[in-house]
């Protein structure tokens, strides 16, 4: 549902006006992260609309499961009717997928997100406007074994402090029955802070205040600020040994992140440590990121056993159709790399590393105080197995077929580079992109790219493309080689040596330090590494005036299938695309293009669908080739496949 489409489903312009003030104010609360991270917190607005017979109805409209609140639109809010939300809290009881069932079917649209699972509190709370934290500052002083008590020292008048209550119904109706008068606002120890007030601004106010409260019995600290940026330490092979034996005990490639933080290395180093991260999450709801402990060092096989006997330890917990999550560590803390962070993409791994920063401030402030104490393990436990946790994991993932995986493209700036990188990057990939225009570094946006800018067959702008992809991603699975120059054409009797000379150095010897400087990696892949080199079909049938290119790309060629040869024991497969006439690239200027043209006696046109299938063959369609062999053919190396319209002289 979007502000428009508000008016288009006749619910009237207070909605229109309502869902605009609760969009503002929303951005305003998600915007600070030391009150809200990563898609946590809920927030909502009554309105009274209008249902499709024209009858006034009372809404509110609750955020949407997914959306964050520092970017949310008018479309991530369910518009319910508010009476039956009401009406559902007489019940003594209701069971978790009852009452999403419940609350999807009192939304007046069928479009609309999966409302907050703390819709019914929403409801319920008499207040217009409803504003709903995780503060950091509100979690630290809860998370103390005075919590409950010290919250409602700290914060005064017009605050009822709740001791932890599982959130859904039963939150839902411990508030319900909860004496409100005269209060504006509730502290739910472990949890978090709800602000109420029939004016948002009023709502904001209030619980910025009340953040400010607690943060200033703390003196007033930071919360989550990663310090100074550090070299960070290790090789490369380092980090992609742990990235696949953490991808092993997962079941599936993931990306690891290494922090720059020295705040987290200095945590890290903490002679204590061990004792000080074993008593769990901040907040119950980090667990389904974090896991309830991090890695303490290296021994990934030891972290999964001790998962496992946390598993068994609770096991007549989880609810009948819930598998146990597989035991890999999302946190490693290890005084020499610092802090990682482990998840099937960067963003998630991101996600991950912020909550890791946030709950050392939490920690180290509690401890200051009373001592840091968390949720008890079987209460974590039951929100790490939940099944509306556990749904919205499930909801939330893509299913792509690189999930977790990292590629890095020489050649990415443009042509059947860029396109290839697309290709990967939609499939889930993260893509370290190599290309000497500067265009490689903004050739795309988000967490899962970066450009490095430098000459392919410089062996250190390869290094330094290596370190950028196992520092930011952990390692790498995927080489796709498709840097190359196409000189103007020249005879063999009269070529110039610097046309040859540079060739060579771009087409044959860049690939061979790209293969040689990658091996190490690919060979840690947790899927096994693939490397993808664009040939051409002029290593199978050349054309006149075109030796540099035809001998260059042939070297490249016989390269890639000694690698075939030499790195199948490794577990690496090796492959090679062969595109012809691929005109959207960079090489194919017009006047070159018009002069192979003329060469052959065609027109422009005719030049380009001069194949067998009479077709124009694009850099998108060479990226799906790319990507079958990247993705797929998990038996295939050493494999050859024509992209080019067919061609008689080949077939």
């Amino acid at each position: 549902m979007s502000a428009s489409s508000a008016g288009g489903l006749g619910l009237g312009p207070e909605v229109e006006a309502a869902l605009a003030e609760i969009t503002r104010v929303s951005r305003a609360l998600g915007g600070d992260a030391a009150l809200v991270l990563h898609g946590g917190g809920n927030t909502s607005i009554k309105a009274v609309g209008r249902d499709v017979t024209g009858e006034e109805v009372e809404l509110v409209l609750v955020k949407g499961s997914g959306w964050d609140l520092g970017s949310i639109e008018p479309a991530g809010f369910a518009p319910l009717r508010r009476d039956r939300l009401r009406r559902l809290l007489r019940l003594e009881e209701l069971s978790d997928s009852r009452m999403v069932n419940e609350v999807r079917q009192a939304s007046l649209d069928a479009s609309a997100p999966t409302a907050s699972i703390e819709a019914l509190l929403h409801a319920h709370l008499p207040a217009r406007v409803v504003l709903h934290s995780h503060a950091d500052a509100i979690v630290a002083l809860t998370d103390q074994p005075d919590g409950v008590q010290r919250a409602a020292d700290v914060l005064g008048d017009g605050v009822h402090v709740l001791p932890y209550v599982m959130p859904g119904f039963p939150l839902a109706r411990a508030v319900a029955e909860a004496p409100l008068d005269g209060v504006d606002a509730l502290v739910l120890a472990n949890h978090g802070l709800f602000t109420f007030a029939d004016d948002p601004d009023e709502a904001l106010r209030r619980h910025l205040e009340l953040v400010e409260r607690a943060s200033a019995s703390f003196g007033a600290r930071e919360w989550g600020a990663p310090g100074t940026p550090i070299d960070r330490a290790g090789s490369p092979v380092e980090l992609a040994t742990l990235r696949r034996e953490i991808s092993r005990a997962a079941g599936r490639p993931l990306v690891l992140r290494q922090s720059s933080s020295s705040r987290a290395l200095a945590y890290a180093q903490r002679p204590d440590l061990a004792s000080v991260t074993a008593r769990g999450t901040a907040t119950p709801e980090h667990v389904i990121r974090t896991k309830r402990s991090p890695l303490i060092g290296r021994d990934v096989d030891a972290y999964a056993d001790a998962y496992a006997a946390y598993v068994d330890a609770h096991r007549d917990r989880i609810p009948g159709a819930i598998e146990p999550i597989d035991p890999a560590p999302r946190v490693v803390l290890d005084p020499h790399l610092g802090l990682l962070t482990a998840g099937v993409s960067r963003s998630a791994a991101d996600a991950v590393h912020d909550i890791a920063l946030h709950t050392m401030d939490i920690v180290e402030a509690a401890d200051a105080q009373a001592g840091y104490r968390s949720l008890d393990e079987a209460l974590t436990f039951d929100i790490e197995y939940w099944e509306l946790e556990q749904a919205r994991l499930r909801a939330g993932a893509s299913g792509r077929p690189l999930d977790g995986e990292v590629a890095l493209v020489t050649g990415a700036a443009s042509g059947i580079g860029r396109s290839a990188a697309a290709s990967l990057l939609a499939q889930g990939a993260s893509v370290i992109g190599v290309d000497l225009s500067a265009a490689v570094e903004s050739a795309f946006a988000g967490p899962p790219w970066r450009g490095v800018v430098g000459d392919v067959s410089d062996p250190a702008v390869l290094d330094r493309a290596l370190e950028v992809a196992a520092r930011d991603f952990g390692g790498l699975d995927i080489l796709v080689v498709a840097a190359g120059i196409f000189p103007a054409s020249e005879p063999l009797a009269s070529f110039a040596d610097e046309v040859w000379e540079r060739s060579l150095r771009v087409n044959t010897t860049a690939v061979a330090r790209a293969l040689r400087a990658a091996h190490p990696l690919l060979a840690l892949a947790p899927r096994g590494g693939r490397v993808v080199l664009v040939s051409t079909k002029n290593v199978a049938a050349p054309g006149p005036g075109a030796a540099a290119y035809s001998a260059s790309k042939t070297g490249a060629a016989q390269l890639a299938r000694v690698a075939a040869l030499e790195w199948a024991a490794d577990g690496i497969r090796v492959n090679q695309v062969e595109p012809d006439a691929v005109f959207d690239t960079a090489i194919w200027t017009p006047e070159l293009l018009a002069e192979r043209a003329a060469r052959y006696g065609l027109t422009v046109e005719e030049y380009r669908t001069r194949n067998l299938l009479g077709v124009e063959v694009t850099s998108a369609l060479v990226a799906e080739a790319v990507l079958a062999f990247a993705a797929g053919l998990p038996a295939t190396t050493g494999a050859h496949l024509s992209v080019d319209g067919g061609n008689d002289r080949v077939v």
